[in-house]
């Protein structure tokens, strides 16, 4: 009978829970419990306690959206009434006689007396930049303000606006073309009344300073997280703020469906952030909705707070029952630290250490693996260690056999000659070249010679081969800077080359050889050139010719040369061959700079 799915997956289970240990069962009991516990506990007090912050700051919220409304209104309130006290005036009432008489004369009269009264009215509302009343016989205004002369009231669209509306009209915030300045004002337009008589053709204009209207509106704002703006029903801003002009409300479809009725509250996204927007209708002037806005993270700030308790409290009792099942836990870990230290050694390249353990568990069967993985891997180690050295080995001994016996057996005949023809000096000098030259090319076993180790060899061999070949050749060398003489280089690197230069570059010559060796710096790198001026040479089959097998006589230095640049020193270090100005052959090293160790580089 087939077993159901549900209950296999229980057997599985439990199988796997037989398999741990006990100590273990007990420990992921324990932690299972007690962070269920704890989460549980910790997850229904914030919620409780968020709602409630949550509840409280949306009402002070809106509490707050409706007192600023009320200042709104208010100061719209006394800007109309600063209007209304304009008209009770006597100079007001006398002007409005002259302009029921169309008496001109009297124009300036009434100009100076209107002074005091504006005066007055901007005293008792600061809000108030400017004012201008409108008459068939001239405009009258605060000399303080430079009336702009090339703008009519009866050509604004203000007159137009207004001359069929019989109370007073607000105007959102706009530029003042009626006075010098291009400020920024929101405008009241009203008739002039006198004596009852609305139909005296008079307006009143009144400008508030945009920016002070916005400063008095948020003179109740305890955040600079605060917004506070003003738009009509069509979505269009009253006056300018940072907000406002961020933000074009006019096309947000979806900000403009929630405002309904006089007052309100929804959550709206701005820049990719949450806000809470309050809304509440102005008394004064039913198109317009004060907004307020704030974000909600920041709104509920306390509720961060709130959280960071809760989470507080939570870790602290999880860290307990951590460090309580820890220490149940701790013996059958300790075979564990101890195979995790062991491998921290074999990092720092310590690779001697051993696992050692009496139990037989997993851990152990682990430790003994690793154990074995070492030993692998110092196995590999001497084996790279005894196939780099039979490289080297291999390498000194082709290097060595470069050096065809012929080139010593002359050398010695030349000196016998010259013993027995009595020139003893020569002889003595060649016997010590050649003996300081192949001191240099032995060199204790070493694999590297310094700069001037090189140059020096390669001195000794030009010496004897000056002796062989009297008046044949000179040979010169320059270091651009001493400093450069400590360089390391692999040994015997130059001489091969000069030795070409000699066999095949003056093989036609008799006299005027010339070998001129140059070493200076470049970048971070080593540049050495040797050129002659012999015969030259065809730089492309010599390259052709350095791709022949070891086997091949011809061009196996110079193949020799560059296969152990690109053993030491890979792609950093190149060898190019060429024709030098003038006739010759040249040859141009580049090797990065690496400075002399002593026996770091045997």
């Amino acid at each position: 009978m087939a077993v159901p799915v549900p209950a296999r997956l229980k057997m599985n289970i439990y199988d796997r829970l037989r398999s741990v240990s006990f100590k273990q069962r007990v420990r992921l009991a324990f932690m299972v419990m007690i962070a269920l516990a704890i989460g549980a506990v910790g997850v229904c007090a914030y919620w409780i306690a968020s709602r409630e912050l949550q509840k409280n700051a949306f009402a002070s919220r809106q509490e707050a959206v409706d007192k600023t409304t009320q200042i709104l209104d208010e100061k719209l309130y006394q800007i109309s009434s600063a209007v209304r006290s304009l008209m009770f005036s006597d100079a007001y009432k006398q002007t409005m006689l002259d302009v029921q008489s169309n008496r001109i004369a009297d124009y300036y009269i009434h100009l100076s007396e209107l002074q005091y009264v504006f005066s007055q009215v901007v005293f008792n509302e600061p809000l108030i930049d400017s004012m201008l009343i409108a008459t068939p016989i001239g405009d009258f205004y605060p000399i303080s303000r430079r009336r702009s002369q090339t703008r009519s009231f009866y050509e604004s669209n203000l007159y137009y606006d207004m001359k069929d509306i019989a109370g007073g009209l607000w105007i959102k915030g706009h530029t003042d073309t009626f006075f010098t300045g291009n400020r920024r004002a929101l405008s009241f337009v009203t008739k002039g009344v006198m004596d009852g008589e609305a139909d005296t053709n008079v307006y009143i204009v009144v400008n508030v300073n945009e920016n002070g209207f916005i400063s008095a509106l948020n003179q109740r704002t305890d955040s600079e997280d605060d917004h506070y703006f003003i738009v009509d029903s069509t979505g269009e801003q009253v006056v300018q703020t940072a907000w406002s002009l961020k933000h074009n409300l006019l096309r947000d479809e979806s900000f403009l469906r929630h405002v309904t009725g006089g007052q309100g509250a929804f959550f709206h996204d701005f820049d990719e952030a949450s806000y809470l927007v309050n809304y509440t209708r102005s008394n004064i002037v039913q198109d317009w909705l004060l907004y307020g806005i704030q974000e909600k993270g920041k709104l509920l700030a306390q509720m961060k707070g709130v959280q960071r308790t809760t989470l507080g409290i939570m870790a602290v009792f999880l860290l307990l029952s951590w460090l309580l099942s820890n220490k149940l836990t701790s013996l059958l870990l300790l075979p564990l630290f101890k195979l995790q230290r062991l491998m921290r050694e074999v990092e720092d390249n310590r690779l001697d250490v051993r696992f050692s353990s009496r139990s037989a568990d997993e851990v152990a069967q682990v430790g003994y693996q690793f154990n074995r993985m070492l030993d692998e891997i110092n196995r590999l180690i001497r084996d790279v260690r005894d196939s780099e050295a039979g490289k080297r080995e291999a390498e000194m001994r082709a290097l060595t056999a470069q050096m065809e016996p012929h080139f010593l057996y002359n050398t010695l005949n030349t000196i016998y000659c010259k013993s027995v023809l009595g020139e003893n000096e020569d002889a003595a000098e060649m016997i010590l070249a050649l003996s300081q030259m192949f001191q240099l090319g032995l060199s204790g076993g070493k694999d590297w010679h310094s700069l001037e180790d090189e140059l020096s060899h390669v001195a000794q061999y030009c010496a004897i081969q000056q002796k062989c070949y009297e008046g044949l050749f000179r040979y010169e060398a320059s270091v651009s800077d001493e400093r450069l003489l400590g360089c390391a280089l692999p040994k015997i690197l130059l001489q091969p080359i000069v030795e070409n230069s000699i066999q095949h570059g003056f093989k036609d010559k008799s006299e005027g050889g010339l070998i001129r060796m140059k070493a200076d710096e470049y970048e971070h790198g080593l540049h050495i050139s040797i050129q002659d001026n012999g015969t030259g040479m065809d730089a492309d089959r010599v390259r052709q010719r350095m791709q022949e097998p070891a086997g091949a006589k011809k061009g196996y230095a110079l193949g020799n040369i560059r296969d152990r640049l690109q053993l030491y020193y890979g792609d950093e270090a190149r060898m190019e061959l060429s024709d030098a100005p003038g006739g010759g052959a040249r040859t141009d090293l580049w090797i990065p700079l690496r400075p002399k160790e002593g026996d770091g580089h045997d």
